[in-house]
C-alpha cells in the first residue's frame, strides 16, 4: 500500500479523506468528539434524540467533506408529519457543522428505549441540498426515508438521485454526558459508467464489490477506539491494495452562524411595514435560533 499516515490526534473532530485508484473508489471517515457534546449540549435531548442526531452530524460531515469548493454547503433534512420526530436537520460548510430536531415527546416515549429510523419518522422523506457557486448554485435530491439507519437513508439517497454507488456506515457511543461518534463512507466512480441506464452495472462492479465488502467489515468499536487514528482505520481495511492515496481533511467545529449582525443582515430584506410587525414592546425583534437555543434581541 503506497500511502503515508500522518500520526495526529486519535479521537479529534475532524474528517480524513482517501483514494483507491485501482478502485475507482474514494473514502472518507469522521470522527465527532467535543464538537458532538457543544451541539448535542443546546437542548435537552432525550437519548434517543442524541443518538439520532449524533448519527446525523456524522453522516451530514460524511457528505458535505465531498465538496471540493470553499464556499460550498451541505444541506440535510428528514422530515414527517406523522412519526414522533417531526424534523431533523444538520448542514456542512468549510468544516463546521450544525444541527438540531423537533420531536413529540409523549409520542417518543411510546416507542420505547431504542427505536428504529422507521419508528421515529413513520413516512418520511429525505432531502440533500448542495450549495456549490462555483459550479452552477444549488441542486437538491428528495428521496424517501428508507432503511433502519439514517446511514443506509443516505445510501439510498447516493443511488437514486446520484446513481454512485455508496457504503456509509455510523457508529455512535454515550456514556454519561459524553457521546462519540464517528463513520465511514465509501463510494464507487468509475469512468464511463455515468447515468440511471447503467447504475446496476454499477452495483455488480467487481471492483466496488471488493471496495464495499472491505469497507464493510469496519466494526463499530473500530471506529469509535480512542486509540486508533483515523489513517490506521484505512490501513487496516485496504492495507493490500497497491496504491491507497490518504488526505487530511479540515478541523469539525460547531458551525452556528447566529449573531445579533447576521440576523440584522437577514430582517434588512424585510419590508419595514413586516419588521415593525415583528417588534416587541421595546422596540426590539426577538429571534431564537433553534440550532443553539440562544435568543437575540434585535434592535432596530
Amino acid at each position: 500500500m503506497n500511502t503515508t499516515l500522518h500520526q495526529t490526534e486519535t479521537f479529534a473532530d475532524r474528517w480524513l479523506g482517501a483514494s483507491i485508484p485501482d478502485r475507482d473508489a474514494r473514502l472518507r471517515l469522521v470522527r465527532l468528539d467535543e464538537t458532538l457534546s457543544e451541539i448535542l449540549g443546546a437542548h435537552d435531548y432525550p437519548p434517543a434524540i442524541r443518538h439520532l442526531l449524533a448519527e446525523a452530524l456524522v453522516v451530514g460531515s460524511l457528505i458535505g467533506s465531498l465538496i471540493d469548493e470553499d464556499e460550498g454547503q451541505m444541506t440535510m433534512q428528514a422530515q414527517t408529519k406523522v412519526g414522533a420526530v417531526s424534523l431533523l436537520v444538520c448542514d456542512y460548510r468549510q468544516g463546521a457543522v450544525r444541527g438540531y430536531a423537533e420531536f413529540d415527546g409523549e409520542a417518543l416515549a411510546r416507542l420505547g428505549a431504542n427505536p428504529s429510523l422507521p419508528a421515529l419518522f413513520g413516512e418520511g422523506y429525505l432531502a440533500i441540498t448542495f450549495d456549490v457557486p462555483e459550479r452552477g448554485g444549488r441542486y437538491q435530491g428528495i428521496v424517501p426515508l428508507e432503511g433502519e439507519t439514517l446511514g443506509e437513508a443516505c445510501e439510498t439517497y447516493f443511488v437514486q438521485s446520484e446513481q454512485v454507488p455508496t457504503l456509509v456506515r455510523v457508529a455512535v457511543q454515550t456514556e454519561g454526558d459524553r457521546t462519540l461518534a464517528a463513520g465511514l463512507l465509501a463510494q464507487h466512480l468509475p469512468d464511463g459508467e455515468v447515468g440511471r441506464e447503467r447504475l446496476h452495472v454499477r452495483l455488480a462492479h467487481p471492483e466496488w464489490e471488493h471496495v464495499q465488502v472491505m469497507a464493510s467489515s469496519i466494526r463499530h468499536e473500530e471506529l469509535l477506539d480512542e486509540t486508533v487514528p483515523l489513517e490506521a482505520l484505512v490501513w487496516r481495511l485496504f492495507h493490500e491494495e497497491a496504491e491507497v492515496r490518504v488526505f487530511q481533511g479540515a478541523p469539525l467545529t460547531r458551525g452556528c452562524r447566529c449573531s445579533i449582525e447576521h440576523y440584522q443582515s437577514v430582517l434588512r430584506r424585510f419590508p419595514e411595514a413586516e419588521r415593525a410587525e415583528m417588534r416587541n414592546d421595546a422596540g426590539d425583534i426577538v429571534v431564537d435560533c433553534a440550532f443553539c437555543s440562544r435568543s437575540f434581541n434585535i434592535p432596530d
